[in-house]
């Protein structure tokens, strides 16, 4: 594997590297940084949590020059994913003695404004806000030439196509162009046939690139049982940090109340908070204020949270790109994570396409194998007692038919008869048994 060190950065961005516990190349980083460091555009698929934000920064980084100009551009879907990649930027730009600069909507505008007019070399943003200041002319691409547009699939899906062309419009001729997406739709080739010369195509197979380091596990439960068995988990488990994913902004709600009822320290992450809000819970979360962040896809997109030990995905994702996406939030930088996913009996069909997906067969939680096993053993007791008392109950005397004889007397019957008949009461119950 190679290390950072053989590819001759900068020292001090080695020893930033080291620090941060990061030595070897990912198989991504290994293909895309030689392809970008020589100019070339370049589409790189590769899953989320593969180390491709590192594997665009530090050649991008190499090329800027030490001037106030704003000479490169990355484009990022949403707040969480500009502001993460946008953390990672900043420690290398200050290593080397650049200036990068994160804009995005519900930031106040006129501090971009004068933090914009410093002429950052490296620019992060969302399409609208980096539109926005464009016709303000408070940013300024013409002298831009290296563009990253990531997590393109997710960018065409929200419907920022035309936005990223009129920005692709503003920058410099020669510009470099490098596409980094999950998946390779038709409009995310279409984008690279329109604007890219000759790109070169770069493949990372997910294989167990983004899994090595995840143990995941399936669930059974019923929609009755969930909440009892996530809090289950949680209380046998005890995550440092755990993420809880569901599918709606009500269902987000709703865990997050139950869960605050049995006393976790939990908050939630959806779509209608305000960034100030979203911010500060995040805030929370990274210090372990928090213990669970229960959130929905969109909202929990890009995020990168060091610490994070354990994924539960309460509802099941509906696709093979959501579910490498959840589970990624842990088991990062080498260190080992869990996933668990709940399943009923009529969501096996989904699990197994998830699972050729990820080309991987899930496991079921030991624990629930053991309460498994153990009722199959306690169901076969039951059924062993039941079958011999019932072989009992043939063999039984039927004690009703000689009820009324013991000691009674009858009309029309010498009471003493029993007594003169001894041999044939004998004779009955043997022949009973």
């Amino acid at each position: 594997m190679t290390t950072f060190r053989e590819l001759n950065l900068e020292l001090s961005v080695c020893e930033l590297l080291r620090y941060q516990g990061i030595t070897e190349l990912t198989p991504v980083q290994e293909q895309a940084i030689p392809a970008v460091r020589s100019g070339q555009d370049v589409v790189v698929q590769a899953q989320t949590g593969t180390g491709k934000t590192l594997a665009f920064l530090l050649p991008v980084f190499e090329k800027l020059k030490k001037v106030p100009v704003t000479q490169a551009l990355v484009v990022a879907p949403t707040r969480e994913l500009a502001i993460q990649i946008a953390k990672v930027a900043s420690l290398i730009g200050e290593t080397m003695g650049l200036e990068s600069l994160v804009i995005y909507g519900g930031q106040d505008i006129e501090r971009q404004k004068q933090k914009l007019h410093r002429h950052p070399q490296l620019v992060i943003g969302t399409p609208g806000r980096l539109l926005d200041h464009v016709r303000r002319h408070t940013l300024d691409l013409s002298r831009v030439n290296r563009v990253v547009l990531d997590e393109a699939d997710e960018m065409m899906r929200r419907g920022f196509l035309e936005d990223v062309e009129t920005l692709l419009a503003e920058v410099a001729g020669d510009r470099q162009f490098m596409l980094f997406s999950a998946t390779i739709p038709d409009r995310v080739r279409g984008l690279a046939r329109q604007y890219m010369r000759n790109p070169r195509e770069i493949l990372v197979k997910s294989g167990n690139v983004t899994l090595d380091t995840i143990r995941q596990l399936i669930v059974d439960t019923s929609e009755e049982t969930k909440l009892d068995k996530l809090c289950e988990l949680i209380n046998s488990q005890q995550p440092y940090l755990a993420m809880v994913f569901c599918h709606t902004r009500q269902r987000v709600s709703r865990v997050t109340l139950e869960l605050a009822k049995r006393g976790y320290l939990v908050d939630e992450l959806q779509g209608e908070m305000t960034q100030a809000q979203r911010a500060l819970v995040l805030k929370r979360f990274r210090a372990a204020q928090l213990q669970i962040l229960v959130a929905t896809d969109i909202a929990a997109r890009g995020l990168d949270i060091e610490g994070v030990t354990h994924v539960y995905n309460y509802d099941i994702p509906n696709d093979v790109e959501s579910y490498i996406h959840r589970i990624g939030r842990t088991g990062r930088a080498g260190r080992q994570g869990m996933a668990v996913t709940f399943v009923n009996a009529r969501q096996y069909a989904l699990l197994r396409k998830i699972e050729a997906g990820i080309k991987a067969r899930i496991d079921k939680d030991v624990s629930e194998r053991s309460r498994e096993r153990a009722k199959k053993r306690e169901d076969y007791r039951k059924k062993a007692l039941q079958d011999k008392k019932k072989e009992q109950e043939k063999k039984a005397v039927p004690l009703s038919k000689y009820a009324n004889r013991k000691g009674a007397s009858h009309k029309g019957r010498n009471p003493r008869s029993r007594r003169q008949k001894p041999s044939l009461r004998h004779g009955k119950i043997k022949k009973d048994f």
